[in-house]
């Protein structure tokens, strides 16, 4: 299952998934995102497993989004409906699965990184990790439904409108004083710091962790509403399109509302 770009292993009873891109700071692929719905699968079909873990390779980020050259194939808002139910498919697999799931983070965990951590159940990070959504001020383009709905069910929607509407960027500590990461260490502690976390769940009963979690995913669910309107109209306009060829081409967009 393991690639060059998504490393899988098996450590006793801890799944183990680690984005390997850091050059581009673990950008996402779509084949990177295929990989992690396999490792979801694997983990549910593996009875010895009791917790998956998920961090980024080297010291920049967990997850930087998706790799932004894969939007210059985008031609209509229909190929932006399409990319977002394809993360949706992807995250809500990793919010399914049966065991405790955990992000380690050090680093940008921004955009796609950040709907993946909202998905596990457990977010360890350094101080010095950063947490956002910048997109309005650099791709010009939106969330799906579904990821509001993590961030809004995290967060509380005065926080989501304040990261989204100024483009913040949250510091581990400010991550954690909202709720959304449960411990927050200093960097030479983040491995210590995680393990101490995953031996506690290894010792906690696996029906009570797993219903649990099942029913607060199906408490967030319950009352999601439609929003390919919204993505179809964002990814489909003007202001998205010329972002793309800017940010490829190291450049300032000019946005117009189009």
């Amino acid at each position: 299952m393991s690639t060059d770009e998504l490393l899988v292993e098996r450590d006793g009873p801890v799944q183990r998934v680690v984005f390997n891109r850091p050059d581009r700071h673990n950008a996402m692929t779509w084949a990177m995102y295929e990989g992690l719905y396999e490792a979801c699968e694997r983990a549910d079909a593996d009875p010895e497993i009791k917790v998956l873990v998920l961090r980024g390779a080297g010291d920049r980020a967990f997850v930087a989004g998706t790799d932004i050259g894969q939007f210059a194939e985008f031609r209509s808002g229909a190929d932006g409906v399409a990319y977002e139910e394809r993360i949706e498919r992807i995250v809500d697999r990793l919010e399914r699965v049966r065991v405790p799931t955990v992000a380690v983070v050090r680093g940008h965990c921004v955009g796609g990184g950040l709907a993946i951590a909202a998905a596990c159940d457990l977010r360890i990070a350094t101080h010095g990790s950063k947490f956002g959504v910048p997109i309005a001020r650099t791709l010009g383009n939106c969330l799906s439904m579904n990821t509001y709905s993590l961030l809004v069910h995290h967060l509380g929607p005065a926080r989501v409108l304040d990261l989204l509407l100024r483009a913040r960027m949250y510091s581990g500590d400010e991550a954690h004083a909202a709720g959304f990461v449960a411990e927050v260490c200093d960097d030479d502690r983040l491995d210590e710091t995680a393990e101490e976390v995953v031996s506690r769940l290894l010792g906690h009963a696996p029906l009570s962790m797993w219903a649990a979690k099942e029913a607060v995913r199906r408490l967030r669910r319950a009352a999601l509403p439609d929003g390919d309107d919204i993505v179809a109209a964002v990814f489909g306009s003007d202001d998205f399109h010329g972002a793309v060829q800017a940010f490829l081409g190291k450049e300032r967009p000019t946005w117009t509302g189009r």
